[in-house]
C-alpha cells in the first residue's frame, strides 16, 4: 500500500498582484514584496493580503500625517525627495516607511486570520500568537517613531 500524499502548488502563470498605488508623496506598496518578506504564507488570498496592506497604508498614513504635510509644504513632493542617509540604495524614510505598512498588515493577518501563523501541523494554539501581533505592532510604532525622530519610549516619573 502506497501512501498518496496532495500538495497544492502555487500557480506560477498567476500574474504578480498589482501594485498598491499610494497618495503620490508616499510610495507605492508592493504586495508581491509584502508576502516574500514577511513570509505571508498562500493560504492568505490575494484580496485578503491587498486589504490588509490598504488598512496598513491608512494608518501609518494617518499617524504621519502632520509630518507629511511639514514635508510637503518644505518643497519635498516625494517621500524619496525628502533628505535622508540611503542604505542599499533606497532612501531609510522608505525603508522605514515600508517596514511600518508591512508589519501593520501582518499583525491584521495575523489577528483577523488566525491560521495564518499557524504551523503546518497545526500544532500552535491562537493564543499563542498574540505576542507576535503585539510584536508586529510595535514594529510599526517604532519605525512610524523612527521616520519621525522622536524616541520609541515615553517614561514618565510619578
Amino acid at each position: 500500500m502506497t501512501d498518496l500524499i496532495a500538495t497544492v502548488l502555487p500557480d506560477d502563470d498567476a500574474p504578480p498582484a498589482a501594485l498598491i498605488v499610494n497618495d503620490g508623496f508616499f510610495p507605492d506598496v508592493d504586495p508581491a514584496a509584502f508576502r516574500e518578506q514577511l513570509r505571508v504564507r498562500e493560504s492568505v488570498t490575494d484580496p485578503r493580503a491587498r486589504e490588509a496592506l490598504i488598512a496598513a497604508i491608512m494608518g501609518v498614513g494617518r499617524d504621519l500625517a502632520t509630518w507629511s504635510v511639514t514635508q510637503r509644504a518644505s518643497g519635498h513632493t516625494r517621500l524619496a525627495d525628502v533628505p535622508a542617509p540611503k542604505i542599499d540604495g533606497t532612501s531609510r524614510l522608505e525603508l522605514l516607511y515600508r517596514r511600518a505598512v508591512f508589519t501593520l498588515a501582518k499583525a491584521e493577518l495575523v489577528e483577523r486570520y488566525r491560521d495564518v501563523e499557524l504551523t503546518p501541523r497545526g500544532d500552535r494554539k491562537a493564543e499563542d500568537l498574540d505576542p507576535s501581533v503585539s510584536e508586529l505592532r510595535r514594529d510599526s510604532l517604532y519605525a512610524i517613531r523612527d521616520m519621525l525622530d522622536v524616541t520609541r519610549v515615553a517614561v514618565e516619573l510619578i
